[in-house]
């Protein structure tokens, strides 16, 4: 965690040192990498968030636990980053028709130095690369070391040649970026909140993989989720040969869904010829556990 600590204080210290000399300079190029580094800011702050959200227990009012508030606080940073991309697209477009004075020396050093706390910030995150959130943040630090080789370049151009249309241009790149990482970042967080299968999981190969198991019948009322951006769940009803093997059918279809497919937290309703419902044996546990478990 002191990893990504130090890489949210690096990050999110300079892009407030950017965004304070895009508008003095008047620089829109320097803004713009001011708002990828907000992106990576953020990035940075949802992986120290989901360590820190990870280690609460789940509880009689939050059965899952708290990782969805890590989706939740990801969607609204994604909304709010389309509307700096629509500020950084519709500004461009106005200083192109209508170029204004930039300060190309102050956008220089602000934003060479901008490049150097992204190489020390991706070096910081290299030290954390075992955290998935790490990894995920420093590949957005690493993008956004583009943006400031961009408004570098709009700074360069200025002083040498003082054609300042350079500074939009360049901005509207940067802007791509963003929308490249935030549409990523939305799809991912409205098919968490969406209940949708997981883009890594193929719902009709787990189908598949259950029903071949011996002692299985049949699969019905599959539904599989994401409880949160990295943990899948799953349920379904399972009709079986015999109602002796159950324990044996059980134990094996949990491993298979851990070892071939990562999911963990599983809840299989059997069912088999002849059988009569359960009666007097559901136990309602006080405290929800973190893995499921076969009923």
């Amino acid at each position: 965690m002191r990893a990504l600590a130090a890489a949210l204080a690096l990050t999110a210290g300079y892009g407030v040192v950017e965004a304070l000399g895009g508008w003095l300079a008047d620089s829109l190029a320097l803004l713009s990498d001011a708002g990828h580094m907000a992106t990576d800011a953020a990035a940075l702050g949802l992986a120290l968030f989901a360590q820190w959200v990870s280690r609460r227990p789940p509880s009689p009012r939050a059965s899952y636990g708290y990782a969805r508030a890590e989706v939740l606080a990801a969607f609204v940073n994604a909304l709010a980053l389309l509307l700096l991309v629509g500020f950084i697209v519709f500004e461009a477009i106005a200083r192109m028709r209508t170029p204004l004075p930039v300060a190309g020396g102050t956008v220089l050093g602000i934003a060479s130095v901008g490049l150097l706390v992204n190489v020390v910030t991706a070096w910081v995150l290299s030290r954390a690369s075992s955290s998935p959130g790490a990894h995920s943040a420093l590949l957005h630090v690493l993008s956004d070391a583009l943006g400031s080789i961009a408004a570098i370049v709009a700074g360069a151009v200025i002083m040498t040649t003082g054609w300042t249309p350079i500074d939009p241009l360049l901005s509207l790149l940067t802007a791509v970026l963003i929308l490249r990482a935030t549409w990523r970042l939305l799809a991912q967080t409205i098919g968490v909140l969406m209940e949708g299968v997981p883009a890594h999981l193929d719902y009709e190969e787990i189908g598949k993989a259950l029903t071949a198991l011996p002692g299985i019948v049949g699969v019905h009322d599959l539904h599989v989720w994401q409880m949160s951006a990295r943990h899948a769940a799953l349920s379904a009803h399972v009709t079986i040969a015999s109602g002796d093997d159950w324990l044996e059918v059980l134990d094996a279809a949990r491993r298979l869904l851990a070892t071939r497919f990562h999911i963990e937290h599983v809840t299989l309703q059997p069912s088999w010829p002849g059988a009569q419902a359960f009666r007097g044996r559901r136990v309602i546990p006080i405290v929800p556990t973190r893995s499921g478990e076969g009923t």
